[in-house]
């Protein structure tokens, strides 16, 4: 059996000792091929954003406020694709999709909040920018690296706090069967669906955080970026607003996938029907966004492919200069 009936401590019922992750079983007879193009992304998204925490930690003309959130994210975004992908590749390659109920809530939590801390994280890159572009004479002054840490901090503190009351309100639901989660992972959603218990708070609470978390970070962005743009158009060089908005249509296209796919996938009601769909959108971000991270926001960046020249790191005293510098 994949799972063993325990009688539970109140009322007449059974919960589940393990779960069994479906994965894609439309197409698990392409495990190999599939194992081999999913380890490559994996591989190859580790790197590159290894390489982005590496090169920002031992140049000290990269040790800025815009690098030292980067190299934050591109740790983060480490952590979050090594939280699900390892045990996609395992269904991939041995068949093996039984999850143990402890692992399942751990691989659930690890997930959402770093997801959540993630996008709080955009958020605040965002207005790093803005300051950065926007209000350049105050930049160095404001974005110091106390102030750096402040809102990293605030930021995973936040998601914890945030994520925390969802997590253990469903790890408190009774799982009397089925065991097979249509996933390819431990999600909230799912596991939500397969509850025998009533879910109707969960659920609310879940949608309400997910949209809180979602929206705001996303307001913020979206201002963030319609000032800059602002900003850019009035540049006096067309070269430059060339570079600028090459850089920024690249940058806006990496967030409207995570945000597009997170919308899709946690701010809807419940809608069984659904479930199929959100594993495609889930790939999106464990997937396809850490793949593109570290060539859109870091690795092209002259700073990095030419961080051996002699010329100092420049703090930024105004717009055209700094753009010179990001873009």
């Amino acid at each position: 059996m994949l799972w063993k009936e325990m009688p539970m401590e109140m009322g007449n019922g059974t919960t589940i000792q393990e779960f069994t992750l479906e994965g894609f079983p439309a197409i698990q007879h392409l495990g190999k091929v599939l194992f081999l193009v999913h380890l490559l992304a994996y591989l190859a998204s580790i790197t590159g954003n290894a390489v982005i925490v590496t090169i920002t930690c031992a140049d000290s003309r990269l040790q800025t406020p815009m690098y030292f959130f980067l190299s934050i994210f591109s740790f983060f975004e480490c952590c979050f694709i090594s939280a699900v992908i390892p045990k996609l590749l395992v269904i991939f390659l041995l068949g093996r999709q039984t999850i143990s109920f402890l692992a399942c809530f751990i691989q659930a939590f690890v997930f959402v909040y770093l997801g959540a801390a993630g996008f709080l994280l955009i958020a605040v890159m965002s207005v790093d920018r803005y300051m950065a572009i926007c209000k350049p004479l105050h930049y160095p002054t404001i974005m110091n690296l106390k102030t750096c840490f402040l809102l990293v901090t605030a930021c995973f503190t936040l998601a914890f706090i945030l994520i925390t009351g969802p997590l253990v309100k469903v790890s408190q639901l009774s799982f009397c069967g089925p065991h097979v989660i249509p996933h390819f992972f431990c999600d909230l959603d799912p596991l939500i669906h397969l509850s025998c218990s009533n879910t109707r708070s969960v659920e609310m609470l879940a949608f309400v955080i997910a949209l809180l978390i979602l929206l705001t970070s996303l307001i913020i962005t979206i201002i963030a970026y319609s000032n800059i743009v602002v900003t850019i158009v009035r540049l006096p060089s067309a070269r430059e607003r060339q570079k600028a908005f090459s850089t920024c249509s690249s940058h806006l296209i990496v967030l409207s996938l995570m945000y597009g796919s997170c919308v899709f996938i946690y701010v809807k009601p419940k809608q069984r029907n659904r479930l199929n769909s959100n594993r495609e959108a889930a790939l999106v971000n464990t997937v396809v966004t850490p793949l593109l991270n570290p060539v859109i926001y870091t690795l092209r960046n002259k700073q990095v492919q030419q961080r051996g020249d002699n010329h100092s790191f420049p703090w930024f005293t105004n717009a055209p200069i700094f753009l010179n510098y990001l873009f």
